[in-house]
Order: structure tokens, then C-alpha cells, then sequence
């Protein structure tokens, strides 16, 4: 696991701070801005500042890696709910599409990558003027840049056109900060020029204890997907179907057709991806940082998942499935969308927990007539069998793209490019393999391959802040997006075209008088 030291940027000055392990902040001093980014040291810490919000927490802080994805997004969808511990009004309003642009959540979203991003331009101003290894200097450039670029692609993902500010931000007056939304595509331009930067000078791999920074791979992955997103819904740039298959290919070891030497390739057993044991393996292109037991570096994601009132086990039932009718079913969710022999099925959820004081076994029964002896299913992603109350913090990293993701990526974008070919089925079929499910069948349609992959990538991914974004771009047969009809699928039936973005938080409008309001929002 990375050590890495953090600091804490403010507009004039700022908390130099120093740790021992990933994520710990320990003030020593506060010194002023011309006091510091005078050395090697002080540029180092000032990337490492842009990594810390990818992840930070505690009792009282949300991140968008931990929770606030959860709680400000996933909610929205059609796979999770808000469980009975999650009483925030505001996620519950979420959860059910009666969100306004008053809502905390998404002001948090909206106010924490900007943060970062503050953080970014500043680091990319200021390390070109200090004097050090230049090819160090250029790594760390290049990972303030790969670190910006996701942080706006979750901007634009989530609020369409917003504030384009790439330059590190100096004022004196509020009304100087006074920023008009540039275009989308504007904003995915920077984006694409940010990652394809940070790939010519990023290492394919670091030493202990640098795993989990950036790469010359995360970059070249991360701008696949960007290309498929720019691709599908909303903006609909087709031509750029192309662009994902050669970036991808790019990634992809020889053995899965590509001509990556970055040594990426799917664990042998699903629940690796997740354990905290093999976590920076083989399959993690890019990976939030997490370290269990140490209050503020815990992913605090686990004990959400975890039933309430097990003895020697911290849990507060803040999220749940979305449960909703489907036939005589009223108790069925994305938990029954799996095969039976479906490795994932088993390892994405448990419907049980053992007690760590008594051995007892604790779960949930549902009275459902339609299915006999039915059981509460929790997610497990985030499970770390070493977590201790009374926090039960977990030190399993999120990942924001892994080896299998970049390979149902490129079957998805060869499919629409060149219809289900040799290629697109590989690619699909070795995520369906390590599954334990056999390969696709042959001579699918460019319609029922795709629907097919969305499936196997719905439930490949659940838990994983992946859902929404795919909710938004996906199309159906006809080529219509169907963004509302899967929402109302799962009985959110107000869902409507609006809900593909979030509002411009309210308060943002109130303090920027260039900030205009989406146009359905109005």
C-alpha cells in the first residue's frame, strides 16, 4: 500500500502536514504559501493533497470514493436504496427523484471535485517553478493531470455543462471567482488532453510503496472509457467507437488482443478483486486508497452494509437493495438477476453475518409468498474480514476501473462499431468465464449482444459507483436512450429526462452570478 504524506491547500495558506500511513494527516505547522513549494518534498506532498479527496473520511466527511458516491448517487438508480440507518432527509429525497438543487448531496459532489481540482491546478503550477529530479517532476505532473481529468469526467458525467477552470485561482474578491459553464464538449476536450498528457510520461508500474498512484495504463484506460461515454448518451458522438476499441487495444494484453505490456489480467477468483489481501493486484488499473482500523483512513462504506444489532460487529443498515415487483415477486432486486451458478452472486452479497462474539449467525427473512424461505441480501464489496468495532472501517480499496471493466468497455464499443464480432465476444466472454458462466451464445444480434453485455456489466459491477453513469448513456434497441424506462422498471415512475443530470446546487447560482441553472432544471 502507498504511503503517501498529504497536505491541505487554501487560496492563501495552507496546513502542511506529514503521516505514516495512507491517508493520516498530522498537522506540524501552518506556513505561507511563499514559504512553501520550495522543494522536492513540498511538491510531492502537493499531488498527494489531489489524491486525498478521492478518499478521505471520518465520522462527519463524505468523499466521492468514500460514500458520498453511495449516498449522493447510487441511490438514484434502480440497484440500491437508502436502508433504515440512512436518515438524512436529503438522501432520502435522492433515492426517490425529489431532489432539488437545495440538496446537500449534491452540492457535496459538486463542491469536493472542485476542491480537488483546486488542488490539481495549483500543484501544476507550482511544480514546474521548484527545482528536482525532471523526471520526477514530470510523473508528478502527470499524475495531478490523470487526477483533474476524473475528477471533471465525474463532473460533466453528473451535471452536464459546468465551470472549466484550469488554472490555479488567486483573488482577492468573491466576484473574481465568477465562472460561466463552458460546453461539454469543452469540457471533454480538457479532459482528453489532461489524459493523453499524463500517459506519455506516467510509469506502467511503481515500486513498493508507491502501488495504487497513477499510471501510464490508469491514463490510457480511464481515457477508453471517457471515449465510449462521449460515444453513447447524451452527446452521441458515434465516431468515437472507434477511438474506444484502439485505446483499449492499447491497454489489452496480447493474449486478450491488445498490445499492452502493463501486465493487467482478471483474478483466477472473483473475491480477489475486493479482499483487502490482493488489493493493487493484477486486475486494479486504478484504485481509490484505503487502510482499516485508523479512524479517517477507513472506508467507511462497510459498516453501511452491515446489519444493525450483531454482537462484536459495527453496523448500521444504512444501505439496502431496491426491492420491487416483478411478477408475484415484490421482494425481487438485482440480487435475483444472477444465474445460480454465478460466482459473482455469492461474493457481491451475503445474507448472513457470523457474530465475532458468539458465532451466532444474524440475517433478515423477508414473508415473501412467492419465494419460500426468502432472505435479505446485503452487499458485500467492501467487506474486510479483519475490520474490528468499534468502527469496522475496511481497508478494501474501491476501484474506479479494473482489468474487466477495460474488457467489457472494448466488447461493448466493438460491438457498435463493427456489430458482435470475434473480438467484441473474447473480450465479453472472459468476464463471463471467471464468472463461471459459459461463453455468449453465437450469432447474436448487434441488439441482443449489447443487451446481453449491459446485463453481464450490471452485474460485474454493482457496488462500485458504476450504475448511475451507465443508467444515463445506455440505449435500447432502438436506439433510445432508456435511462427512464429502467428506472421505471424498478417503480421510480417519476423518473423523467431531467433526472439525467443533477441541478447546479442552488447555493453555487447564489454566490456565482455567471452560474446558470441547467435548462430542465429551471
Amino acid at each position: 500500500m502507498k504511503l503517501l504524506k498529504y497536505i491541505a491547500l487554501a487560496s492563501i495558506g495552507f496546513s502542511a502536514t506529514s503521516c505514516k500511513s495512507f491517508l493520516k494527516e498530522n498537522p506540524e505547522s501552518i506556513i505561507s504559501e511563499e514559504q512553501f513549494y520550495k522543494t522536492q518534498t513540498d511538491a510531492i506532498n502537493a499531488v498527494n493533497a489531489v489524491y486525498f479527496l478521492l478518499n478521505s473520511g471520518g465520522s462527519t466527511v463524505q468523499t466521492p470514493y468514500n460514500t458520498l458516491f453511495n449516498t449522493g448517487m447510487n441511490f438514484a438508480g434502480d440497484d440500491e436504496d437508502p436502508g433504515p440507518g440512512a436518515t438524512n432527509p436529503d438522501v432520502r429525497s435522492l433515492a426517490v427523484l425529489a431532489h432539488s438543487s437545495a440538496n446537500l448531496r449534491i452540492y457535496e459532489l459538486w463542491q469536493q471535485h472542485y476542491a480537488a481540482i483546486k488542488k490539481a491546478n495549483v500543484a501544476l503550477e507550482k511544480i514546474p517553478t521548484i527545482e528536482f529530479d525532471a523526471t520526477l517532476k514530470n510523473r508528478l505532473l502527470g499524475e495531478t493531470k490523470f487526477l483533474r481529468a476524473l475528477y471533471y469526467f465525474n463532473l460533466v458525467r453528473l451535471y452536464g455543462d459546468v465551470p472549466l477552470i484550469t488554472s490555479y485561482q488567486k483573488y482577492v474578491n468573491a466576484n473574481d471567482y465568477a465562472v460561466a459553464k463552458s460546453p461539454s464538449t469543452a469540457v471533454y476536450q480538457q479532459i482528453e488532453k489532461d489524459l493523453t498528457e499524463a500517459a506519455s510520461v506516467l510509469p506502467n508500474t511503481y515500486a513498493s510503496p508507491d502501488a495504487g498512484r497513477a499510471t501510464s495504463g490508469a491514463a490510457k484506460a480511464l481515457l477508453a472509457k471517457v471515449y465510449l461515454t462521449k460515444a453513447s448518451f447524451p452527446l452521441n458522438l458515434t465516431q468515437h467507437y472507434a477511438d474506444v476499441v484502439k485505446k483499449a487495444e492499447e491497454v489489452l494484453s496480447p493474449a486478450d488482443g491488445g498490445t499492452g505490456a502493463y501486465g493487467y489480467d482478471l483474478f483466477a477468483n472473483y473475491a480477489d478483486v475486493f479482499l483487502p489481501a490482493t488489493k493493487n493486484g493484477k486486475e486494479h488499473i486504478f484504485s481509490a486508497q484505503f487502510k482499516s482500523n485508523s479512524v479517517g483512513q477507513g472506508n467507511n462504506q462497510n459498516p453501511r452494509s452491515i446489519l444493525t444489532a450483531i454482537p462484536g460487529l459495527t453496523g448500521s443498515y444504512a444501505d439496502m437493495v431496491r426491492f420491487y415487483t416483478v411478477g408475484a415477486d415484490k421482494f425481487f432486486s438485482v440480487y435475483k438477476l444472477y444465474q445460480p451458478t454465478d460466482k459473482r452472486k455469492r461474493v457481491t452479497f451475503v445474507t448472513n453475518f457470523t457474530s465475532p462474539s458468539n458465532g451466532r449467525k444474524y440475517a433478515l427473512p423477508i414473508v415473501n409468498t412467492a419465494v419460500p424461505n426468502d432472505s435479505t441480501p446485503f452487499f458485500n464489496k467492501t467487506w474486510d474480514p479483519n475490520s474490528l468495532s468499534p468502527t469496522n472501517e475496511s481497508a478494501a480499496n474501491v476501484a474506479i476501473i479494473r482489468y474487466a471493466e477495460l474488457l467489457l468497455i472494448h466488447a461493448e464499443a466493438e460491438n457498435e462499431l463493427n456489430g458482435p464480432t470475434t473480438k467484441a465476444y473474447k473480450s465479453l466472454n472472459k468476464v463471463r468465464n471467471r464468472a463461471g458462466l459459459p461463453n455468449l451464445a453465437e450469432g447474436l444480434s448487434k441488439d441482443q449482444f449489447r443487451e446481453a453485455l449491459y446485463l453481464d456489466r450490471r452485474l460485474e459491477l454493482v457496488f462500485e459507483y458504476q450504475r448511475w453513469f451507465d443508467l444515463i448513456r445506455q440505449k435500447d434497441a432502438t436506439g433510445k436512450s432508456s435511462f427512464v424506462a429502467n428506472l421505471h422498471k424498478v417503480g421510480k415512475t417519476n423518473a423523467a429526462d431531467k433526472h439525467r443530470l443533477y441541478p447546479i446546487p442552488q447555493s453555487e447560482i447564489d454566490n456565482n452570478p455567471l452560474l446558470e441553472q441547467n435548462t430542465l432544471w429551471k
